[in-house]
């Protein structure tokens, strides 16, 4: 292919649009300003809800996924975690390495790390390294600099109408976006989802191109902050009044987080909230889930109109006095 004109035509293509991210950046004064902003996580996320909007729509085909699927009763043999164990394990780590270890040059190497990045003179990167070299642990070294930088926290912003745009001739868009104006019409608002990130799992693009997408369907949408404890996710659910807790789990600690977030809500009285869960959830870990009060359980290639018109369903359902409190 070296030379043909196809290929040619698809470099300077790529040329053309990697150049118009680079001086989007360079236009507000850089990497760090446009971080800051949350352009390069936008623009990640408005992709990721084009494709997810293709994939759903049909246009991308996906074996396996949207096209050719496997039968339902598929076995695979897959590892279970027991997280409690996992935690233990680790916990009994930290304890070793911090009975082995010379605390005060611990606590020195931290200070000098501290001190470097207060005064923005010198390199904190080797100022870490020679904290990590002492044995502090990745928790020190990150509470060191969080007491110069504070806490870094993601935009709640969503990206608005790319899911729409590259489905909406799609029926089931239609369907979804019809149940969800006839709740607002039978109850007087639109229906209310919170989605939520808990434990350690860091990856919430999969749980913003749901958020966005509902938004486009008609949800009032609210995310939560990463790391959330399960209480923490309830208590939130519960002060902004949603309908829906909608859980994304990535890690494998669902079989532990997930009954946690029901019972935080039964505690306070609020087990009207239903709660959902998507991603990575075992088919053989579902029973165990729903029998925890779980409602509903989407996997990998879920289509997202098709979940959004069964929660709405489920959500019509219920006795009117629920959807008014």
């Amino acid at each position: 292919f070296g030379g043909s004109d196809e290929i040619e035509e698809l470099s300077e293509e790529l040329v053309r649009l990697a150049s118009a991210h680079i001086e989007e950046v360079e236009a507000v004064g850089g990497m760090t300003r446009a971080i800051e902003m949350g352009i390069p996580k936008a623009r990640i996320e408005e992709a990721a809800a084009r494709r997810q909007a293709a994939i759903d729509s049909g246009k991308e085909v996906i074996v396996g996924v949207n096209r050719f699927e496997p039968p339902e009763d598929y076995d695979l043999d897959i590892l279970r975690v027991d997280n409690e164990e996992v935690r233990r394990q680790q916990i009994e780590r930290l304890h070793v390495v911090r009975s082995r270890r010379d605390s005060k040059i611990v606590e020195d190497a931290l200070q000098r790390l501290e001190s470097t990045a207060r005064q923005a003179s010198g390199s904190v990167l080797a100022a870490a390294i020679e904290a990590a070299r002492a044995r502090a642990t990745v928790g020190e070294i990150s509470y060191s600099l969080e007491k110069v930088f504070g806490r870094y926290e993601a935009e709640a912003s969503l990206v608005s109408g790319v899911y729409a745009k590259g489905v909406m001739d799609d029926d089931r868009f239609r369907t979804a976006r019809d149940l969800s104006q006839k709740f607002e019409r039978q109850y007087g608002r639109p229906p209310r989802i919170m989605l939520a990130k808990l434990g350690q799992d860091g990856h919430d693009r999969g749980a913003r191109v749901v958020a966005s997408s509902f938004a486009d369907m008609g949800f009032d949408v609210d995310i939560g902050p990463l790391f959330q404890t399960p209480e923490e996710a309830a208590r939130q659910a519960i002060e902004n009044d949603v309908h829906i807790l909608g859980v994304s789990t990535l890690a494998g600690a669902h079989r532990k987080l997930l009954p946690e977030v029901v019972q935080a809500l039964e505690s306070e009285g609020r087990n009207d909230i239903i709660v959902i869960a998507g991603g990575v959830i075992p088919p053989q870990d579902r029973e165990e889930l729903q029998n925890h009060g779980i409602n509903m359980i989407f996997g990998p290639g879920t289509i997202l109109s098709e979940a959004a018109s069964d929660i709405l369903e489920l959500l019509l359902t219920k006795p009117a006095s629920k959807q008014n409190e």
